[in-house]
């Protein structure tokens, strides 16, 4: 095979290399702010709730009747 051929097989193969792994760190970066959108989501829905009413009462009931038990 021609020598420079050859050098030019390995460059790109180093070159295919560098890309693979940048590739993947990058997907790794964008699986994490994912997981952040959705944990953000997730935390302003249970905000939402534990702001209404029924579920402030509630909690208030349970935590009136663990106290009393003591008592």
């Amino acid at each position: 095979m021609n020598r420079r051929l050859l050098r030019r097989a390995r460059g790109l193969g180093a070159r295919w290399r560098l890309l693979r792994r940048r590739a993947e760190a990058g997907m790794a970066t964008a699986e994490y702010a994912i997981g952040t959108l959705a944990a953000v989501g997730f935390a302003g829905l249970l905000l939402v709730i534990l702001r209404s009413e029924q579920v402030r009462s509630l909690l208030l009931g349970i935590v009136q009747d663990a106290l009393s038990v003591g008592g």
